[in-house]
């Protein structure tokens, strides 16, 4: 269970208003910045926000076979949150969700960024540990 979760808070956003305000433009970014250090999506969902005044920004995941990517826009705040988080189970992928993390803000070319690293569960020494404890133990 061992893993990394990368969450942030991007506030005064500069990059081109499509990036906020459209949910394909928003697609696009995501599946090309997990693509790119080796992450493998599997699945997509992205909801259009659309008021009297056209679009009003979006919110979308992609399931990777990693764990996931999470980000929604506020055109009207210029600001972004992000969610991203690997599981390392099969292999350590906290490089490629740290540099699919980076991408992601450099996007939206933020004037100020609130970000947390959290690491998940057990590291992968301990669960070993663990695993050979309850399976010796049970004999």
């Amino acid at each position: 269970m061992d893993g990394l979760h990368l969450v942030a808070e991007l506030y005064d956003c500069r990059c081109a208003v499509t990036r906020l305000q459209s949910a394909d433009a928003l697609r696009d970014i995501c599946l090309a910045v997990c693509q790119a250090p080796g992450l493998t999506p599997v699945g997509q969902l992205f909801h259009q926000f659309v008021t009297q005044g056209g679009p009003a920004g979006a919110t979308g995941a992609v399931i990777l076979a990693e764990s996931h990517l999470a980000v929604h826009t506020w055109p009207e705040l210029n600001a972004v949150t992000l969610d991203l988080y690997v599981c390392n189970f099969s292999r350590d992928n906290s490089a490629a969700a740290r540099r699919a993390f980076e991408e992601m803000i450099a996007a939206f070319v933020p004037g100020r960024i609130e970000r947390r690293e959290i690491r998940r569960g057990a590291c992968r020494e301990q669960a070993l540990a663990l695993s050979e404890r309850c399976s010796s133990s049970s004999k």
